[in-house]
């Protein structure tokens, strides 16, 4: 089944499974999703440099990449809840990236209003980073072998077809 997919038909899979967030994902399939969208973003921000667009959107994001940082947070979040279901986990350990948003949210607060407070946000923002450490993990390990609670095996008995998993 897998034997013919190319990195591009991994990467532009999420999309086509959107908001599917049953089931599993296999590595190749969350890893080159990951990389095609870092790429995208890249580019995208060096066309908003140069065309003068970049920092419009909460001092970071040019309207391009905060188009493209929306259209994929569902598919990002998707593909990273089949990923964990792959190592047979659940998807609410997604949830361990809570702490490190609080931390940003209240970062920015607190340089925004003088820099009173760095102390909490820097505690959330270290928390996060473990728990985000943590998802890298999860992330990196192979999935399981055959069929799982989330379901059957991405690559059914054959096994990886793919040099990158």
């Amino acid at each position: 089944m897998n034997a013919e997919m190319t990195p591009i038909d991994w990467a532009k899979r999420p999309l086509q499974k959107y908001a599917d967030f049953t089931g599993r994902a296999p590595r190749a399939e969350y890893w080159w999703f990951v990389l095609a969208t870092a790429i995208i973003f890249v580019v995208l921000s060096i066309v908003e440099s140069l065309l003068g667009l970049n920092r419009m959107f909460l001092g970071v994001y040019g309207p391009l990449t905060m188009l493209l940082w929306v259209a994929v947070l569902v598919p990002s979040l998707s593909v990273g809840v089949r990923r964990l279901h792959d190592t047979n986990r659940s998807g609410w350990w997604l949830l361990l990236l809570v702490p490190y948003l609080v931390g940003a949210i209240l970062m920015r607060a607190v340089m925004a209003a003088g820099g009173a407070g760095v102390g909490t946000a820097g505690i959330f923002m270290l928390i996060g980073a473990v728990c985000a450490i943590v998802l890298l993990v999860f992330y990196c390990l192979p999935g399981t072998a055959g069929d799982n609670s989330y379901g059957a095996d991405p690559y059914g008995a054959v096994g990886p077809a793919v040099a990158a998993d």
